[in-house]
C-alpha cells in the first residue's frame, strides 16, 4: 500500500497542479508566436509601404504638373471602363 501512495501522490499532483500551469503557457506561447509577424513577412510589408510611399510622391507629382497644364482637368468626367 505504502508503495502504491508514493507513486500516486506525484501523479495527482503532477495532474492537478503542473499540467494545467504547462498547458496554459504552451498555448499562451504558441498564440503569440502565431500572431507576431515572421520576419520574411515585415519585410515584404515594410518595401510594400516604401513603393505606396513613392506611388504616392509620383501622384502628387502628376497632378501638379496636371494642375499647371490643365487647370480644370479634376472637372473632367472619369470615362467608364
Amino acid at each position: 500500500m505504502s508503495e502504491l501512495v508514493f507513486i500516486m501522490i506525484p501523479i495527482i499532483v503532477f495532474t492537478v497542479v503542473v499540467a494545467p500551469i504547462w498547458l496554459v503557457l504552451h498555448y499562451r506561447s504558441k498564440r503569440r508566436a502565431e500572431t507576431s509577424l515572421a520576419a520574411e513577412d515585415r519585410e515584404e510589408v515594410e518595401a510594400l509601404c516604401e513603393q505606396v510611399e513613392r506611388m504616392a510622391q509620383r501622384i502628387e507629382t502628376l497632378e501638379t504638373i496636371l494642375d499647371a497644364k490643365a487647370p480644370r482637368w479634376r472637372e473632367q468626367p472619369v470615362a467608364p471602363q
